[in-house]
């Protein structure tokens, strides 16, 4: 990409002593300063997948000064991967290397390096530092921010973790252009989701410019993940460990994640599982009178037009989605909450939806 004029720009999240920042441009990992202010010490291990190391480790190794002692591990890309094995290959690296509580970890890649990386710097040796350099749009609008870290359970998504920031997030852009189609459209469902729960008018910005986006022209990429970027650091600096507000980010994530379990990880992106529980989402909210009939339609156009799935899988009974969505993390008490539209622009969370009302959803919700 040729860097436009004006792309560049940085936000932070302000949480106190655990801030950081954003930085987001074109040629970001080849930018020597924009990685070693935030290494705790000399050792620095990247973590990387077999889909991302070819076209971006050599670059960011490369741009790290010569005397650190750098390592490297390149796991298996996939969902599936997102287990306590692969963080364990982690653990097992740091200490055949020797590294101490001075380390730092760089997670290259999607949100399954993100959330696994910033797990082992969590738990390695009680918490080392990491810098996020994400890969794909869903993570660098989304999992890359906010600081939670995590691995699957073969019941429930991302149910072991923990809360642990990062040093820094770093978003080259550039990174953008190896992204297949299918993975570009999964992370324009995290985008769209901050114009449902809290911005109408970034919802519009977002219609008039869909096809730019999908298209990666780099100023109006570098504006969407920008005003996403913002959007979740008001939000996390408000709750960062998601005893309120927080929860909004979730939208379309309860029937979502109970998609992605059912059909295995991997087998659904995880943003056309949102993208999909985002549609049933609205629906939903629909049905009890919160929002119109036009706005369910503007919902549903603005997630097709993203290129995501608005059907729920063929082979789910509403019992399956049920099941899982009783492990939902933001279950109380037994209690089903789920994350609704009141308006576009304004969601809530909310464990008062009669259950025959669900039940009747998710019986009668297309499928595909």
């Amino acid at each position: 990409m040729t860097q436009p004029s004006g792309i560049e720009r940085t936000l932070n999240v302000d949480l106190g002593e655990r801030s950081y920042p954003i930085h987001i441009g074109v040629g970001l990992l080849n930018r020597p300063e924009r990685f070693v202010p935030y290494l705790a010490g000399e050792q620095v291990m990247v973590i990387t997948n077999e889909t991302v190391a070819p076209h971006y480790l050599d670059a960011l190794c490369q741009s790290l000064p010569e005397h650190l002692d750098v390592r490297t591990l390149v796991l298996p890309d996939g969902e599936q991967y997102k287990s306590i094995e692969q963080v364990s290959r982690i653990w097992d690296a740091l200490l055949e290397a020797g590294f101490n509580r001075r380390c730092t970890l760089i997670a290259l890649g999607g949100g399954v390096i993100g959330d696994m990386v910033g797990y082992a710097a969590a738990s390695y040796q009680r918490g080392v530092a990491f810098i996020q350099v994400p890969t794909t749009l869903l993570s660098q609008v989304d999992s890359s921010v906010g600081g939670k870290t995590g691995v699957n359970h073969p019941l429930g998504k991302n149910m072991i973790g923990a809360f642990w920031q990062p040093k820094a997030v770093i978003v080259d852009i550039d990174t953008l252009v190896t992204l297949p189609p299918r993975e570009l459209s999964a992370g324009l469902a995290e985008v769209v989701k901050y114009g449902f729960i809290r911005d109408e008018d970034f919802l519009g910005w977002l219609e008039a410019h869909m096809d730019a986006l999908r298209q990666v022209e780099p100023g109006i990429v570098a504006e969407a993940i920008a005003r996403s970027c913002q959007i979740k650091a008001d939000i996390v600096a408000e709750d960062e460990t998601e005893q309120g507000v927080r929860a909004l980010l979730n939208l379309g994530h309860t029937f979502g994640h109970a998609i992605e379990a059912h059909q295995g990880y991997g087998n659904w992106l995880h943003g056309e599982a949102v993208g999909a529980g985002m549609a049933m989402a609205a629906t939903l909210s629909c049905q009890l009178g919160w929002i119109t009939e036009d706005a369910l339609a503007r919902t549903r156009s603005v997630i097709e037009s993203a290129g995501l799935p608005l059907a729920a899988p063929r082979d789910m009974s509403a019992d399956d989605f049920l099941v899982r969505m009783r492990l939902d993390k933001k279950n109380v008490d037994a209690r089903l909450r789920l994350v609704l539209l009141k308006a576009l622009g304004d969601a809530c969370v909310s464990d008062a939806t009669p259950p025959e009302l669900l039940t009747e959803l998710l019986t009668g919700y297309p499928r595909a």
